[in-house]
């Protein structure tokens, strides 16, 4: 069957098959790296944390992939007025009381944002869950809020300092003012 094609033809054939095999792997790595930008800039160092905990960025981004399916199928809402309300005064008691019991009130600090996700639809789960799934919709307090829940977890009180309990509930603070505020509707649209 060969012999019908001239050598001119066949040499044209094997540029122009080469030509569309470049474009392809050319198009797979720009669309591959459009989606890379995408995850980084919507997770920002959750990206980083997530390419170190799995190995490269490919098992990475599938992974944040996952934590976006499992999200969207989640039934996140906002908190009514009432709850808002309630939640606002339980974050006051919390912090009120840490003057006089600082690892208590960063202790219960973890539980209220706790009971908070779970009053919003995210699933009562393992606080590494539940960081995933956070990290999905809010980002920017993943972070503190790992750093907040660590100290908080530490068994004894005499292993954080009092200086470290006053960033955690700091850092818990600021992940508290995230969750009870409604989102501006740019923010459901980059959440979604």
């Amino acid at each position: 069957m060969l012999n019908h094609f001239t050598n001119t033809e066949l040499i044209s054939a094997v540029v122009v098959l080469i030509f569309l095999v470049v474009v392809a792997v050319v198009g797979f790595v720009h669309r591959r790296g459009t989606r890379t930008k995408a995850l980084r800039n919507r997770f920002g160092s959750e990206y980083d944390r997530a390419v170190l905990e799995h190995g490269s960025s490919r098992k990475a981004e599938a992974k944040l992939g996952d934590r976006e399916t499992r999200v969207d199928a989640l039934k996140i809402r906002e908190l009514s007025a009432t709850e808002r309300e309630r939640y606002i005064a339980e974050w006051h008691t919390v912090q009120s009381r840490f003057v006089d019991y600082p690892k208590a009130a960063v202790t219960e600090a973890d539980d209220l944002i706790a009971a908070l996700l779970e009053s919003r639809g995210y699933p009562k789960d393992t606080f590494e869950q539940r960081a995933a799934d956070l990290s999905v919709t809010y980002p920017r307090v993943m972070e503190d809020y790992r750093v907040a829940h660590a100290i908080a977890m530490r068994p004894h009180p005499a292993e954080a300092s009092t200086e470290e309990l006053r960033t955690a509930m700091i850092q818990y603070r600021a992940i508290f003012d995230e969750l009870v505020q409604p989102q501006k509707p740019q923010e459901k649209r980059s959440a979604a």
